[in-house]
């Protein structure tokens, strides 16, 4: 299987907010959130991907077909750092789970893009704790620290490369 991880450009800004859409309906049972009125939920960040800098946009290709995609961002909720980044968004669509996709996505961006990470999800999202606890502690050998927000919903794990 050939996974491709592709840098999108503002003109796949459409593409982005439809998959989204996707992500956002998956995501709902964590969030509770409902659609607008309109029959969307929205990302109020989509344009930020183009116009701030340290956010990376990426889609996710495996045997040339769209699976998901990632955003990267410098808004860390425990890593202070100048250089310090985050997964802003993560989302492998259903049919390219579990074969191990998600994994050489996320290991290959952190090579990508080397120095202070941060990860977050919320507690009560245990399919996104499992996996990236998973994922992390393989990729650093197990040398990374576990945060939590005072309110107690949301999770981040930290760690260098």
């Amino acid at each position: 299987m050939d996974i491709e991880l592709q840098l999108m450009s503002v003109d796949d800004k459409f593409l982005l907010i439809r998959l989204m859409e996707l992500y956002n309906y998956e995501f709902s049972v964590f969030s509770n959130d409902d659609i607008n009125e309109y029959g969307y939920y929205g990302y109020e960040h989509i344009d930020d991907y183009w116009n701030e800098e340290g956010r990376f946009p990426y889609l996710i290709r495996c045997d040339g077909k769209i699976a998901g995609f990632v955003l990267i961002c410098p808004h860390c909720d425990y890593r202070k750092e100048d250089d310090a980044r985050c997964i802003g968004e993560f989302f492998v669509m259903l049919k390219y789970r579990r074969m191990g996709i998600g994994f050489k996505v996320a290991t290959q961006l952190f090579d990508m893009h080397r120095g202070h990470w941060e990860v977050c999800y919320w507690r009560n999202n245990l399919p996104a704790s499992k996996f990236w606890k998973k994922v992390i502690k393989e990729y650093t050998n197990n040398h990374y620290q576990i945060c939590e927000t005072e309110n107690n919903i949301k999770i981040g794990l930290t760690f260098d490369n």
